[in-house]
């Protein structure tokens, strides 16, 4: 079965999606990509997150990054849905640590040494990035050009600031 609810974060309403098993998104009302293939409509919406394990665990995570701890997704029963590329990608990403950034081209090599590819493609890791369901907690915002730009982010570049300065990372913009 499948629960959602809707979290209040200090850059919008982020909606979280679980099962009885782990965690399968959490999106940004209206960000690229929303709710990846599932039908949010025919979830059952739950009003407190405390009456479902796996959305107490994703609403304290989401307290305590907000608060401005690291806290971290070790103990979280992550499932993003995708193709085995996009879950390599995003499992590379889950190592990105909290204040540090990664540039798209550094992600990619990453991947294809996982792959034993040699070097990476940063626009197919790009595109992995950007369909990925679980936002924050696999830390697609940490993800920056080479030259250390801010590129594109599915919530909204001004949401990707606003999480790399509660890091402590003073983007360049």
């Amino acid at each position: 079965m499948l629960y959602k609810t809707n979290y209040q974060s200090p850059i919008g309403p982020i909606i979280i999606l679980a099962n009885d098993s782990g965690l399968l998104g959490a999106w940004y009302e209206n960000q690229e990509h929303f709710a990846g293939t599932f039908d949010l409509d025919r979830v059952e919406a739950i009003e407190n997150p405390s009456d479902q394990p796996i959305l107490k665990q994703a609403t304290d995570w989401f307290d305590a990054y907000f608060d401005g701890q690291n806290p971290s997704v070790k103990n979280l029963p992550l499932m993003p849905q995708g193709t085995a590329f996009q879950q390599e990608v995003w499992a590379e990403l889950t190592k990105v640590a909290y204040g540090e950034t990664i540039s798209y081209q550094e992600l990619a090599d990453r991947v294809a040494a996982r792959q034993t590819k040699g070097r990476g493609s940063a626009r197919a890791v790009g595109g992995a990035v950007g369909r990925n369901p679980i936002s924050i907690m696999i830390p697609c915002h940490r993800v920056i050009a080479s030259n250390g730009d801010l590129t594109g982010y599915a919530g909204g570049i001004d949401k990707k600031i606003t999480l790399l300065k509660l890091e402590g990372i003073e983007p360049k913009i």
